[in-house]
């Protein structure tokens, strides 16, 4: 009766090595599923709207409080590509100078699983100088489980004058 039984655990315990290693094989084992945040294209275009109100306050850091730590900004007035925090906040500090105003005259908004794109044409119109400047932007945001960051966040003047 013990031989019975030990070979009968032995088979059970070779089955369940053969299930976890077919697991292994096919991917099946450690998948992730991912909970997508219900949004609106009303959300997410209102995700300008609080960048450009923390353009408003002067303040570099409440600007770069809505990019993500992992996210790039490669900004219409600067060569460089800014890619921390501090980096971010130089390039802010010195565009702030002029109290910059952004307005959406052109947009499309892409959803996805937690992430979402938003791109198109705006203008700024500064405050300290008068200057108004047409360009192309792009955002894409992702959802962290409290809030949507930006993740990356291109601009370019327009390259033809009108």
């Amino acid at each position: 009766m013990k031989k019975k039984s030990l070979s009968l655990l032995l088979i059970a315990i070779g089955l369940v090595g053969c299930a976890s290693n077919q697991a292994a094989h096919t991917g099946t084992q450690g998948a992730r599923t991912e909970i997508c945040k219900a949004t609106t294209e009303a959300e997410i275009a209102s995700l300008f709207d609080r960048w450009n109100q923390a353009l408003q306050t002067g303040d570099p850091h409440k600007v770069v409080a809505n990019y993500a730590e992992r996210s790039i900004l490669l900004p219409t007035v600067s060569n460089k590509p800014r890619l921390t925090p501090a980096e971010k906040e130089d390039y802010f500090h010195h565009f702030l100078e002029n109290r910059p105003s952004g307005k959406i005259d052109l947009r499309t908004i892409e959803i996805g699983c937690n992430t979402a794109v938003d791109a198109g044409l705006y203008t700024f119109t500064f405050a300290k100088t008068g200057a108004v400047v047409s360009g192309r932007y792009t955002y894409t945001y992702r959802w962290n489980g409290s809030e949507w960051l930006i993740t990356s966040h291109h601009s370019s003047a327009m390259p033809e004058k009108k």
